[in-house]
């Protein structure tokens, strides 16, 4: 059932669409106005009201990866289905071969697959192209089928700095970025959307053996700039 908060002006401005318990918690997705909002406990993940960083994301890694010649059919896993942005991007540009979309919270599908997000994923999740895989990323990285990808675009927090998790930190430390490197085709480019930019996580990057690291600025319509940091596993 819908629960609609009253705003400051006591309007009913803020609606809850949907609450769930999940293994990592409370996911909710409320309505604002005419914009949809996902909430993981308490935390603001992210809404539809701009797409433009979550589409620089998949866009920058594609660029980075033609900067040393076109690959013929590259394959991207893209890390948080979220609003669906990245994704239905991804699905929009006929160059992807395999893009496959790792999403943890079940719910987050399910408003997808008929619900109230079905919109902006745009169809996304019956391309040929696209797998879902329902499992926390790092839980995928570390066992999962041992596939490589020429891209991985990772949304999954509000950045290296910001988790909605306290075990997803370990994803933007040594051990995380081991991970992510095995996972990527040499000179193959990761990308990590992130609310602001982080200078540790540029020097982590560096230490872990990645290169060409660069931090690229997003405007949004309201307070600092997003940000993507990109970076490149050595050939």
């Amino acid at each position: 059932m819908s629960t609609a908060l009253p705003d400051r002006d006591g309007s009913a401005a803020v609606v809850t669409l949907d609450r769930r318990e999940g293994p990592f918690g409370e996911v909710v997705l409320r309505r604002r106005g005419g914009h949809y909002e996902i909430i993981a406990n308490g935390c603001f993940l992210m809404d539809t009201a701009d797409g433009r960083s979550e589409r620089l994301l998949v866009t920058a890694a594609l660029d980075e990866l033609d900067r040393t010649g076109p690959v013929a059919e590259p394959s991207v896993l893209i890390g948080g289905l979220g609003v669906g942005f990245s994704l239905a991007h991804a699905a929009a540009e006929p160059r992807w071969g395999r893009i496959a979309v790792v999403e943890r919270e079940r719910a987050v599908i399910d408003w997808h697959r008929g619900g109230p997000l079905a919109a902006f994923s745009a169809g996304a999740l019956d391309d040929p192209r696209v797998e879902v895989l329902p499992v926390d990323l790092l839980e995928y990285l570390a066992g999962g089928d041992g596939a490589r990808y020429h891209a991985l675009c990772l949304d999954v927090d509000n950045g290296p700095d910001w988790t909605v998790t306290d075990a997803n930190a370990g994803l933007y430390g040594p051990d995380g970025l081991a991970l992510l490197g095995r996972r990527l085709e040499p000179g193959g480019v990761l990308a990590v959307w992130s609310a602001r930019p982080s200078r540790a996580f540029e020097e982590a990057l560096r230490t872990a053996g990645f290169t060409d690291v660069v931090t690229r600025e997003v405007a949004v319509a309201r307070g600092v700039p997003d940000v993507v940091h990109l970076a490149r596993r050595a050939r």
